[in-house]
C-alpha cells in the first residue's frame, strides 16, 4: 500500500479539482515522492491515448505529465463520453464496452466499481502516494447511491478528502458549508480541510470569513489559491475561451464551430496561445465571421453534429470561404464531414443502425463506423508541397475512411510504423489546390515544427516560434509555485499520513 492517498473533491464542477491535483503531483514529485494521479470516473469528451493504445481522460494525462510519468490506463479506469443528452459511450480500463443511457449506467456501476478499485490498488502497489480526483460534487443527493466518483470511492479505500471551492464565481462559504452539511457523519470525518481557489484581492479582507468557516465547520482552511491571470491548463471538458488579440498582433484568423458533441478541443490550444493567431469559437446562433482558416474539429456524434452545422449555415459559408481562397482543415470527425458519405451500420453514434449522411463533399471519401475503435499514438512527417516537418499526434476514432479509386489522392502525412519505420503509413488528405487538409491526427499543432509548417500553409510567412510543450510545463510550474506559497505542503503530507495510520 502507498504511504498515503488523498482525494480532492469539489463543491461544483470546475471548482479546481484537476488544477489542484496537477499542482500537488508536481510538488510531490519535486520532493522525490513517487506519486500517481487517479480519477475513478470521468465524464468528458476530451481524452488522451496512452502508449499501449488505451483511452483515458485528458486531465489525468496532464497530471501524469506533472508527476513525471507516462499516462497509464489505470489512472482513469472509467471514462464516460456523452453522445446524447441522456447517454454516453462507456469506456472501462481504456476500452469501450458499449453505449448506455443514464439509468442503464447507474445499474452498471457495481461492475464499474470493481474495475475502478482494481486500477487503484495496482497504482497503490507501485507508488508512494496516489492523488485522487473526484467528479462534480459529492453532495449530489440523486447520485449518492452506488457512488464511485466521490465519497463512495473515498469510503471504499478509506482515504482523507480535501474539498475545494471556486470563490471567483461567488457563494464560496455557502458552497463549502452546504457541501459538508449534506455528507453523512463518516464522510464528514474524512474531510481534513478546505481549499479556496481563484481568489482576487487583499487576503486580509477574506480573513474574517475564513475564521468563521473554521469555527462553523471545525475544519481548517488549508490554503487560499490566488487567481492566476492568463493561466493555461488543458481543459478536462469545457471548451476553453480564446484570448482576444489586437489586430497588430494577428497574422492569422482561425474560426472554429463549437458543436454539441465537439471532442478533443485541446487540439487548437497551441493555436489560440500562439502570439500571431486569433482563434474565434463560433457557438450556436452566432454570426460566422470572416476567416483565413476554418477548422472543423472532432465530434463524438459526427452525423448529428454535421446536421447541426448545416442548420447553422456552415455549408454555404464554407463554399464561399473556399471560393475566395480560404483554407479548411478537418480533424477526425471534421475530416469525415468533409467527405462524401458517412455510414453508421451498427448505430454506434445514432439511436438506430444503418444510418447514412451526406458529407460536405470536398474530399472523395466514404467513412464507415466500425465496432473496433482506433487508439494510437503517432509520429512522422507532414508533407505540404515542398515543406516537410516532424509531427506527433494521436488517433481516437471508430470511422474507417476509404478514398474513391477514380481519383488521385495526395496524402497529408507519412507516419512511422514500427521502430525501423519500414512500410510507413500514408495519412490524411490534401487537395490538389492546397486549400483543404483532412487528418485523423489529434494534437496536430502541438509539435513546434508541424505548427510552423501548418501556419505557413495557412498564410503566415514568418510565424513566431512557439513550443507548446515548453509552455505547458512552464504553466504547471507556475501553478505549483503558487500552491507551494499558499498551502503548507509538508504539513498536508504529514496530515495524510496521520490519517492513514489512524485508520
Amino acid at each position: 500500500m502507498p504511504a498515503f492517498s488523498l482525494m480532492v473533491q469539489g463543491t461544483t464542477s470546475d471548482a479546481g479539482k484537476s488544477t489542484l491535483v496537477t499542482a500537488l503531483c508536481r510538488l510531490f514529485a519535486r520532493r522525490g515522492i513517487q506519486v500517481a494521479p487517479f480519477k475513478p470516473q470521468n465524464m468528458a469528451l476530451n481524452s488522451a491515448v496512452t502508449q499501449d493504445g488505451n483511452e483515458i481522460g485528458r486531465a489525468q494525462a496532464v497530471q501524469a505529465y506533472a508527476a513525471g510519468l507516462e499516462p497509464h490506463v489505470d489512472m482513469n479506469p472509467i471514462l464516460l463520453k456523452p453522445n446524447t443528452d441522456v447517454g454516453a459511450q462507456v469506456i472501462i480500463q481504456g476500452k469501450a464496452v458499449g453505449n448506455m443511457d443514464a439509468v442503464g449506467y447507474h445499474e452498471y456501476k457495481s461492475i464499474a466499481k470493481v474495475a475502478a478499485l482494481d486500477s487503484y490498488y495496482r497504482l497503490a502497489d507501485q507508488y508512494q502516494a496516489v492523488l485522487i480526483e473526484g467528479a462534480g460534487s459529492p453532495a449530489e443527493i440523486n447520485l449518492r447511491a452506488r457512488d464511485i466518483a466521490n465519497m463512495g470511492f473515498a469510503e471504499s479505500i478509506d482515504c482523507p478528502v480535501i474539498i475545494i471551492a471556486d470563490i471567483d464565481k461567488g457563494g464560496v462559504f455557502a458552497h463549502l458549508v452546504g457541501t459538508l452539511e449534506l455528507l453523512c457523519p463518516s464522510e464528514q470525518d474524512r474531510v481534513i480541510g478546505f481549499v479556496i481557489n481563484r481568489f482576487r484581492g487583499d487576503i486580509s479582507l477574506l480573513q474574517s470569513g475564513l475564521d468563521w468557516l473554521e469555527e462553523r465547520t471545525g475544519k481548517p482552511v488549508l490554503g487560499v489559491l490566488p487567481y492566476l491571470k492568463g493561466f493555461h491548463l488543458e481543459s478536462e471538458d469545457a471548451v476553453a475561451h480564446s484570448p482576444v488579440k489586437t489586430d497588430a498582433n494577428t497574422k492569422l484568423n482561425v474560426v472554429i464551430p463549437v458543436m454539441p458533441r465537439t471532442s478533443n478541443h485541446t487540439d487548437w490550444d497551441a493555436l489560440r496561445l500562439h502570439p500571431d493567431v486569433q482563434v474565434t469559437l463560433v457557438k450556436p446562433n452566432q454570426a460566422i465571421p470572416p476567416a483565413d482558416l476554418v477548422i472543423l474539429p472532432g465530434s463524438k456524434s459526427v452525423q448529428s453534429d454535421l446536421a447541426f452545422l448545416r442548420q447553422e449555415g456552415w455549408e454555404a459559408y464554407l463554399n464561399t470561404h473556399l471560393r475566395y481562397g480560404g483554407k479548411v482543415m478537418g480533424i477526425c470527425g471534421g475530416f469525415q464531414m468533409l467527405g462524401d458519405t458517412l455510414l453508421d451500420p451498427y448505430g454506434l453514434e445514432n439511436q438506430h443502425a444503418n444510418t447514412q449522411a451526406k458529407g460536405f463533399g470536398y474530399i472523395p471519401m466514404t467513412t464507415v463506423l466500425e465496432k473496433e475503435k482506433q487508439l494510437k499514438q503517432r509520429q512522422g512527417y507532414l508533407q505540404i508541397e515542398t515543406q516537410q516537418a516532424q509531427l506527433t499526434g494521436y488517433e481516437i476514432h471508430s470511422g474507417v475512411s476509404s478514398f474513391s479509386t477514380n481519383t488521385s489522392i495526395r496524402h497529408f502525412a507519412n507516419l512511422e510504423n514500427g521502430e525501423n519505420n519500414e512500410n510507413g503509413e500514408k495519412e490524411g488528405y490534401i487537395s490538389e489546390d492546397g486549400k483543404i487538409i483532412g487528418t485523423y491526427l489529434h494534437g496536430i499543432f502541438d509539435h513546434p515544427d508541424a505548427l510552423q509548417a501548418l501556419l505557413h500553409w495557412a498564410g503566415v510567412d514568418q510565424a513566431a516560434a512557439f513550443d507548446y510543450d515548453q509552455y505547458r510545463d512552464a504553466e504547471i510550474n507556475r501553478l505549483a509555485d503558487s500552491a507551494e506559497q499558499h498551502i503548507n505542503i509538508d504539513a498536508l503530507i504529514e496530515q495524510c499520513k496521520a490519517f492513514q495510520k489512524a485508520t
